[in-house]
Order: structure tokens, then C-alpha cells, then sequence
């Protein structure tokens, strides 16, 4: 019995595939990370003020720097709130400031709250649509250049 060239082709178009598959994907993860960066770059998006915690001063471990007086919905008379200190166990020394969207409310037993209402930041809801766009359309070419490229070799493989 004759054995067949057939399997040693069909291996070594397989590796061929393999390796074609490594190439295109090592290409769009630079491709893509290139595409991402510059993104970032071009929308002058600062990554730390877009994914921050808002600061808030804690009488018993933060030392103010400057008041201000502020007239709140449902007070009477301005309100006395610190808007400038120094957090004692940031080893940075920065100051923190007041958010001045940040809203202060009356309790009923007299003191003064941030109002924890929630604060949607849409421009972290398209950073990530972003990264997720990139991210699909990078394996969708992927797909599609290997399936190619099988395709073509397939091609070859019948013609011969």
C-alpha cells in the first residue's frame, strides 16, 4: 500500500496557518495598542482624574487650609465648609480641594452632609466603549486574515 503525500501536506499547511496566525496577532496587538494610545493622546484624556474618588475632609485626620462660605438648599444663612486641606497621612503634601459640584446637604439632626447622590462620569463610559471597540475590531480582523489566509492556501492546495 502507497501511502498518500496528503497527510505531510495537510500538516505542513497547518503549520504554515500556525504560523501566519502568530504573525497577525503579534501585528494587531502593536496595531492595536498603537490605535488605543493614540486615542488616549489625541483626547487629552488624564486617566487619574477620570477614575478618582472625590475627597472629602475629615475633621479628625485632615487639617483645613482655607473656609469658605457657601449658601446650601434649605439653610437659612451661609454655611462655614472647609474647601482646601491637608490629608496628615498623604506622604505627597498635596491639598485637597473641594469639588464644586459636590453637593452639601442638612441632615435632620442639624449637620451638614455630601449629598452621595450618584454622579454618572460619562467620559469613563466611552473610555471604555473605546478600549472594548478596539479590542473587538482587533480580533474580528484577526479572524478574518487567518480564515483568509486558510481559504487562499486551500485555494492553492486544489489547483495543484
Amino acid at each position: 500500500m502507497i501511502a498518500s503525500p496528503e497527510p505531510d501536506v495537510d500538516e505542513g499547511r497547518q503549520a504554515k496557518i500556525r504560523r501566519y496566525s502568530t504573525v497577525v496577532t503579534v501585528a494587531l496587538i502593536v496595531l492595536c495598542n498603537t490605535v488605543f494610545l493614540f486615542g488616549v493622546w489625541a483626547s487629552g484624556v488624564n486617566l487619574e482624574e477620570l477614575i478618582k474618588t472625590p475627597d472629602f475632609f475629615n475633621p479628625t485626620s485632615d487639617v483645613c487650609l482655607r473656609f469658605t462660605w457657601q449658601r446650601l438648599a434649605g439653610a437659612q444663612d451661609p454655611v462655614r465648609l472647609c474647601s482646601e486641606w491637608i490629608t496628615l497621612a498623604d506622604p505627597t503634601g498635596r491639598s485637597h480641594l473641594l469639588d464644586k459640584e459636590m453637593r452639601v446637604r442638612q441632615d435632620a439632626d442639624g449637620r451638614y452632609y455630601v449629598d452621595p447622590s450618584v454622579r454618572a462620569d460619562f467620559r469613563l463610559v466611552a473610555y471604555v466603549g473605546f478600549v472594548g471597540l478596539v479590542l473587538i475590531a482587533g480580533m474580528v480582523a484577526r479572524w478574518y486574515l487567518v480564515n483568509r489566509y486558510r481559504l487562499q492556501l486551500e485555494a492553492a492546495a486544489r489547483t495543484r
